[in-house]
């Protein structure tokens, strides 16, 4: 019987280190990446220096000394890694350290707290619950008001202290009075057996006091009451004569439902900030072809004058595109004023830097057959671009565009928050007002329009591949 003879491979010899090795390591002890620049693994260097730089500096500023013991590793790495070389340590340890420091102190900075989010379940019950019952639907109802003016603090002309319209007649006696005295304030046909709300507006136009009383069986209704102290808060003079008002308003359902106050706030909104991103995507799209263009490398690096043209379009579009459309909405809010106006001027600016960046990296990523062959028959710059370069462009730049329509729409919300008009304006009225009805409908609005939008736009790229 014979038997098969296997053959085992002896594993390498390990290199054995020479002076020169330890006199990289000691480079490097003095300044990281010196060793591995010195053996000509540039870009290793380089990286090695950024990674123990970064890492020192982020530690130094947030001075907690338990840190330094990342930085200590990571030097050490760094001289072990220019000895051994050319195989060097593995550049997995660096990364997981830096990134270990750099998400243990980011956790500190950004303070995160999870049991905040329970520590108080009434406030977030009060928030959310309403939230749950969305406004913006509501019963159809009817309403009529009758209204009469009182003078705070006499002069030599009081008003009449009696109107009729409508067939409702207010009156209210004395004519004129000053703060905590009291009036009797009288009004004739309301609904009868009904609730009717007592209403003290001041000149400019707060309401002050608010109070549900009941009509009698004629429909009117007496209220005697001292003037309210506030009803001076917002006066300039606590002494001059100013007119105020006294209200009874009374509202019942017709049955059927409407669309509410704030559901139709919501609607204006809504088309506002649909017409500001299509608007805004529209010129956008238009200013961005072409600098979309310049900004193409195997386009524009015939000569110097075009690599300079290059250079320029990259850095407007770098520029722009590195700030925040919400800052810009700011700045043309504070030009312009509020409205849909600067939101749509800030979401314009954004998306000609992002589409144009975009757009750039398509044309550069096109066969370049084509563009070859059409300069073989001695085409100009222009003739290329028109018969090489656009028909090969013109559907990822039709994608590109509706994408970015439908990530425009999203940052039209957020613009109406500084004054850039659209839902996001009245949205953050009524977080101010803390109406979270009104803000629970507002966020099922624009979730509903956003998923439809996403819908509708991934069906149309998905047409255009």
């Amino acid at each position: 019987m014979t038997h098969a003879s296997t053959q085992v491979t002896p594993p390498p010899p390990s290199r054995q280190l020479k002076t020169s090795d330890y006199l990289y390591g000691l480079l490097s002890l003095i300044l990281p990446g010196l060793g591995q620049l010195l053996r000509r693994d540039y870009k290793r260097g380089i990286a090695v220096f950024f990674a123990v730089a970064t890492a020192f500096f982020t530690v130094l500023w947030y001075d907690h000394n338990v840190w330094f013991s990342v930085i200590a590793l990571l030097w050490a790495w760094n001289i072990w890694d220019a000895v051994t070389m050319p195989k060097g340590a593995p550049i997995s340890v660096v990364i997981l350290l830096w990134l270990f420091m750099a998400y243990g102190i980011g956790w500190k900075v950004t303070s995160l707290d999870f049991k905040a989010l329970f520590s108080n379940p009434a406030r977030a019950e009060s928030i959310i619950s309403p939230m749950l019952r969305p406004d913006f639907i509501a019963k159809k109802t009817e309403s009529i008001k009758g209204y009469v003016d009182i003078q705070i603090n006499c002069s030599d002309s009081p008003p009449s202290g009696i109107r009729t319209e409508n067939g409702i007649t207010m009156t209210v006696s004395p004519t004129c009075a000053r703060v905590t005295e009291p009036i009797i304030v009288t009004g004739t046909g309301f609904w009868p057996n009904s609730s009717i709300t007592f209403r003290w507006v001041t000149p400019i136009g707060s309401i002050v006091n608010s109070k549900v009383l009941e009509t009698d069986d004629q429909g009117s209704i007496t209220y005697l009451l001292n003037v309210p102290p506030e009803s001076l808060s917002a006066a300039p003079d606590p002494k001059m004569p100013l007119l105020h008002q006294v209200q009874f308003v009374q509202s019942r359902d017709i049955g059927g439902w409407e669309i509410s106050k704030n559901g139709k706030y919501i609607l204006q909104g809504l088309y506002e900030t649909l017409a500001l991103a299509l608007l805004a995507t529209f010129i956008g799209a238009i200013l961005a072809l072409p600098m979309g263009f310049l900004a193409a490398r195997n386009l524009m690096s015939a000569n110097l004058f075009t690599k300079v043209i290059y250079f320029i379009a990259r850095a407007i579009l770098n520029i722009f595109r590195s700030v925040e459309a919400l800052i810009m909405a700011i700045i043309f809010v504070v030009i312009v004023g509020l409205g849909p106006f600067p939101g749509m001027l800030a979401i314009t600016v954004h998306t000609i830097a992002a589409l144009g960046k975009l757009y750039s990296e398509v044309i550069e990523g096109i066969d370049p057959g084509p563009i070859e062959a059409i300069k073989a028959t001695g085409a100009n710059w222009l003739e290329v671009v028109r018969y090489a370069v656009i028909p090969q462009i013109v559907p990822a730049f039709t994608a590109l565009t509706i994408y970015r329509w439908d990530i425009n729409v999203r940052s039209s919300t957020i613009i109406g928050f500084v004054g850039g008009g659209g839902i996001g304006f009245f949205l953050y009225q009524w977080i101010m007002i803390t109406d979270y009805s009104a803000v629970g409908a507002a966020f099922i609005a624009i979730a509903v329009v956003v998923v439809i939008l996403d819908f509708f736009s991934a069906k149309l790229r998905e047409s255009l591949r």
